[in-house]
């Protein structure tokens, strides 16, 4: 019973972190968000996301995609991101990381990453039905 009041503890905390990181986005987690928000890249992307004992940047529910951008907070910590992206791994998410600096700098470039890690996804699920926006499939300006 104890250990259970303590799991429910942290999940009500993750929760509220998420809520508060959600409004208080870094600049290039802003930048990010408007180019997934709306069903841009053709699936649905939610921010700040609790999975488990994981606040995940962007999650695509529909295809279970994570996104994570990676900025100054990442840095050293490479070995637990790892460890983190694997047990992701084992639910089932695939987890795509772009540089906060190249959201910042080249946000399009970052998209294209995403983008590409969806159409592996859609290839590999052997979905012919999932469809891009036209800019994102190359028929666009």
């Amino acid at each position: 019973m104890f250990k259970q009041r303590q799991q429910l503890k942290r999940q009500a905390l993750l929760e509220e972190r998420a809520h508060v990181m959600r409004h208080q986005p870094t600049e290039s987690e802003a930048k990010l968000w408007e180019a997934l928000r709306g069903g841009q890249l053709g699936v649905h992307f939610k921010r700040q996301v609790r999975i488990v004992e994981f606040i995940v940047d962007f999650l695509a529910p529909g295809v279970k995609l994570v996104v994570e951008v990676d900025g100054g907070s990442h840095r050293g910590r490479e070995a637990a991101d790892a460890r983190r992206d694997r047990k992701l791994a084992r639910l089932g998410y695939r987890v795509v990381r772009v540089e906060a600096e190249l959201v910042r700098c080249n946000v399009t470039e970052a998209v294209a990453l995403i983008v590409a890690a969806l159409r592996d996804m859609a290839q590999e699920a052997g979905d012919v039905a999932f469809q891009f926006p036209e800019v994102l499939a190359g028929k666009g300006p």
